[in-house]
């Protein structure tokens, strides 16, 4: 072989190693690419819920629900009473076990990654049992005191219209004012995912203004809200997808005008009626 030939084998060996590399780096660029673009995905999903089933003495409460809250977004969960709306709720917050189905909040396991979970999630339920004798003030630092980090409670209080209640006892509140304090509790955490129930019961037109207006500047700050209510009024104000649930299941799930839109009606409440068969049952 002449020292011209050696030449040219050695530039072609060495473009043809430039190539791999170069075909190796943008295959590792891609990869990166398509991790992040997966990872934003599974980021947007603050609940995840997929084929869950709950049976209670061979009677399906759940069936085959799947669900999905974004970041930022309020998802309002509705169904008449005994639709399984509660026991959904408690499935996808881990604390009664599902027959079969995947949850992730956050990208976790509420089941088996619950103390991950515990200081990113706020709960408000609609019967809160809490001593009458307790203070405001008291039972809120005591709801402080569970976790590391935590959004001032005070704040809290005159967000939600009750810093002059802060040394009342709970006994003292009227029913619109406990509601306020039980959602407030249930944002003590900084909570990145929040489930309430029934959020406005007890408050008077002016409390519930209110308390939407806080919970939509929230939102607007990325909170993700699962919202179960049975005021349409409320629903059509707060939340951007619905899901409707009958004997268990999804008879739908999109935004409110989809709701409305897919019905012989004109208006959120009767198309929610026709859609839960109710008014036939009446």
């Amino acid at each position: 072989m002449t020292n011209r030939e050696e030449q040219r084998k050695g530039r072609e060996t060495a473009v043809n190693a430039q190539a791999a590399k170069t075909a190796e780096a943008a295959q590792a660029v891609e990869a990166a690419q398509a991790a992040k673009t997966i990872q934003a995905a599974f980021r947007e999903k603050a609940v995840a819920v997929t084929g869950l089933s709950k049976s209670y003495s061979g009677k399906k409460v759940i069936e085959n629900l799947n669900l999905t809250i974004r970041t930022g977004q309020i998802y309002g969960l509705l169904g008449a009473n005994g639709a399984g709306k509660s026991t959904a709720v408690e499935c996808i917050l881990g604390t009664r076990r599902a027959d079969s189905g995947e949850v992730r909040i956050l990208g976790l396991d509420p089941v088996t990654e619950r103390r991950h979970l515990f200081e990113q999630v706020g709960v408000q339920f609609q019967e809160a049992s809490y001593p009458d004798r307790i203070k405001v003030r008291e039972l809120c630092e005591e709801t402080a005191c569970l976790y590391e980090k935590t959004a001032d409670y005070r704040d809290l209080l005159r967000q939600f219209k009750l810093e002059d209640k802060a040394d009342s006892m709970l006994s003292q509140l009227s029913g619109g004012q406990k509601q306020r304090l039980f959602i407030i509790l249930a944002l003590i955490p900084g909570p990145r995912v929040v489930f309430l129930d029934e959020l406005t019961t007890g408050l008077d037109t002016k409390s519930r203004r209110e308390v939407w207006k806080c919970l939509l500047e929230m939102k607007d700050k990325g909170l993700s809200i699962c919202l179960v209510s049975h005021f349409m009024d409320e629903v059509e104000m707060l939340c951007d997808q619905i899901g409707i649930l009958r004997d268990g299941m999804f008879v739908f799930e999109g935004t409110v005008k989809e709701a409305v839109d897919n019905s012989p009606y004109s208006n959120l409440e009767d198309a929610y009626l026709w859609w839960t068969q109710e008014e036939e049952n009446r």
